[in-house]
């Protein structure tokens, strides 16, 4: 029999654990919890329930954990692996619609979106604002379509458990697993799911989580798409440079002066462009010899 798995990242969830592991064992899947390094009971009572725990000695974060549990996964054979947040805002019964199509090998991930379907009515204005956001960026860093990059309500088939290694100790994972995936072009479908957002349990402060996945989607299309990530930018200040060269040079014809603020943007513009444009040139070039090794 396959092997489903339900892993699950807590920090200082011990009054949403116990709830949250019984409604999933009646349904018969293995849990590993990840306790990341709680001070209250939160390890203790998923280990007494059953569960598989990881105790992080200390709070390494949200990626961190994701990391634990994809090993762990990955020793204990998981054909199915399933992540599913502790704070109690996805439902047990849609872990079903996610595991679906990778039972039916229709996808290798599977995203539970709450931008489907009657999803989208139940996600407060704040953070529709900052998810979209943020979407629209993890989507031009991994060429994908993706409604909702940063649920954590995901399924994985044993290709990716046994491919992908998550790096990132922050929120910022969940747009690396789709960067990478997109990269090994692994199939990526998406499920309508329904969050309970009922005095907002989530411990991760918004700021802060738009800004770590910003800054990691920054750096994964830096190493990934040099020419995306510095190229672009070097050819508009190239342009931008000559453009000013031009303008000083027309500018001292006339009046036989140098207009020095001119000269300056247009000579400064040109030297950044062309770093740029070096720059992303030897770093495709290396990633393109990695790549071929």
């Amino acid at each position: 029999m396959n092997l489903e798995v339900i892993g699950i990242p807590a920090y200082n969830e011990e009054k949403n654990i116990a709830g949250i592991i019984t409604r999933i064992m009646k349904n018969g899947y293995q849990i590993i919890v990840c306790n990341d390094g709680s001070d209250d009971m939160t390890g203790i009572i998923a280990e007494k329930l059953g569960a598989i725990v990881i105790n992080h000695p200390r709070n390494l974060g949200y990626g961190a954990a994701i990391k634990s549990i994809f090993n762990k996964a990955k020793e204990i054979d998981a054909e199915i692996l399933v992540t599913f947040d502790a704070d109690g805002q996805h439902r047990i019964k849609d872990i079903e619609s996610v595991l679906e199509p990778i039972r039916k090998n229709e996808a290798y991930m599977v995203i539970g979106s709450r931008f489907l379907n009657e999803g989208k009515n139940k996600v407060p204005k704040y953070r529709k604002i900052g998810i979209k956001t943020i979407k629209r960026l993890a989507n031009i860093s991994s060429n994908l379509d993706i409604t909702d990059s940063q649920s954590g309500f995901r399924a994985y088939n044993k290709k990716i458990i046994e491919d992908i290694i998550p790096v990132e100790s922050g929120m910022g994972v969940s747009t690396e697993i789709l960067m990478k995936c997109s990269k090994k072009k692994f199939k990526i479908v998406e499920v309508p799911i329904i969050i309970h957002y009922d005095g907002d349990t989530s411990v991760h402060n918004p700021v802060s989580h738009g800004a770590s996945v910003i800054l990691s989607t920054m750096k994964f299309t830096a190493i990934e798409h040099p020419l995306k990530f510095y190229g672009m930018p070097g050819i508009i200040f190239l342009f931008v440079g000559l453009f000013f060269i031009v303008w000083t040079i027309q500018e001292f014809t006339i009046s036989r002066q140098i207009i020095t603020n001119l000269a300056l943007i247009g000579t400064g513009s040109t030297i950044l462009g062309s770093m740029l444009l070096i720059t992303s040139t030897i770093l495709f070039s290396i990633v393109n010899l990695v790549r071929e090794k």
